[in-house]
């Protein structure tokens, strides 16, 4: 295969990794190496479990993170992180999958809002805590 051909290939594949640290879903490569490794990344319905797995415009991606869910069709393919405005541009998610993502994301705000977190004590406060609980500090 020469030269010119391995450059035209290129510019229509790319690592899965690479594209999902371009597109913005995790903000490294390791990061994203590790996700894949996890089983936390599907390509067309099936599990991915290597970083350098190819992908083509055209590929569904389902992309676990924490507690999200992204179903996603690859768009355009990039070899640099960019602005999240190209990043975007990179895939589409469905609109139905878009709702029932930010649906459960205002549940959670919602939840968090009735629920709030305790203050954190100061510094001071807890060096005392330590103290009433016998713990070195």
């Amino acid at each position: 295969m020469g030269l010119q051909q391995q450059t035209a290939d290129a510019l229509h594949e790319q690592r899965i990794d690479t594209w999902l640290w371009a597109a913005r879903f995790f903000k490294t490569r390791s990061l994203a190496t590790e996700a894949i490794a996890g089983g936390r990344v599907l390509i067309n319905d099936l599990p991915c479990k290597k970083a350098g797995k190819i992908i083509r415009p055209g590929d569904r991606l389902q992309i676990k993170r924490h507690d999200e869910l992204f179903r996603v069709t690859v768009l355009a393919l990039h070899r640099q992180r960019g602005p999240a405005s190209v990043a975007q541009s990179l895939y589409q998610e469905s609109p139905e999958h878009r709702a029932d993502r930010l649906a459960l994301q205002q549940k959670r705000q919602a939840e968090r809002a009735q629920n709030p977190t305790p203050f954190r004590p100061d510094a001071i406060t807890r060096q005392l805590l330590r103290a009433l609980r016998g713990k070195p500090g």
